[in-house]
């Protein structure tokens, strides 16, 4: 409260723009690196640390963990650093509307009934089961990952004719890729894929 409220009511307006500015770059950031991103949630992701695991790819939840966006207790709007277009994206404007104007928790086990986590596991398996994604996206089709991520982003504010055109472009780079080859040649072969990220 002291060294995040207390030192922005110490700001100007002018400072108070260039802060949640700065703030919503972070988000811009994580949906477009190309990167897959994985929220590992343990205890609760509160405020700012509720819109970093919705703006994550994947949210793995601890049986012990919630979600909170607080940012209505505090006086200030529930759409803050992107929650407002990410949200209703994951679970609907209506769960959206309550979950942003109420700022209630959210416990793991709804998380995963309204959409909003991708799954819930022990506490004790949290750390295995965030490793085992990690690493099955590492040693996986890197370039496929990305770009998907990149028109799950995009499209969102696109048309369908657009929509198509993109991945239609998409698609055609990518059968030109080594992976591509490399899966069929792996087909063929009766063995896994090795994959290289061209």
């Amino acid at each position: 409260m002291h060294e995040i409220i207390g030192e922005l009511l110490k700001m100007d307006p002018t400072t108070h723009l260039e802060f949640t500015r700065m703030t919503c770059q972070v988000i811009q950031n994580l949906r477009e690196m190309p990167q897959p991103v994985i929220a590992q949630i343990h205890g609760i992701a509160a405020g700012a640390g509720s819109v970093l695991a919705l703006a994550s790819d994947f949210r793995i939840f601890g049986e012990s963990g919630s979600i909170a966006f607080l940012f209505t207790k505090v006086g200030l709007s529930g759409g803050d650093m992107g929650s407002a277009y990410l949200l209703p994206r994951l679970v609907g404007t209506a769960r959206a509307t309550e979950l942003l104007m109420l700022g209630d928790k959210v416990r793991a086990d709804r998380a995963l009934q309204i959409g909003l986590a991708n799954s819930v596991v022990t506490d004790d398996e949290l750390e295995v089961a965030t490793r085992a994604l990690a690493e099955r996206l590492a040693t996986g089709p890197i370039e496929a990952y990305y770009n998907t991520k990149r028109l799950l982003t995009r499209e969102n504010d696109m048309s369908l004719h657009g929509s198509l055109e993109l991945e239609a472009m998409t698609q055609a780079h990518l059968m030109s890729s080594e992976d591509f080859a490399e899966f069929y040649q792996a087909f063929a072969a009766k063995r896994p894929p090795e994959w290289k990220g061209r």
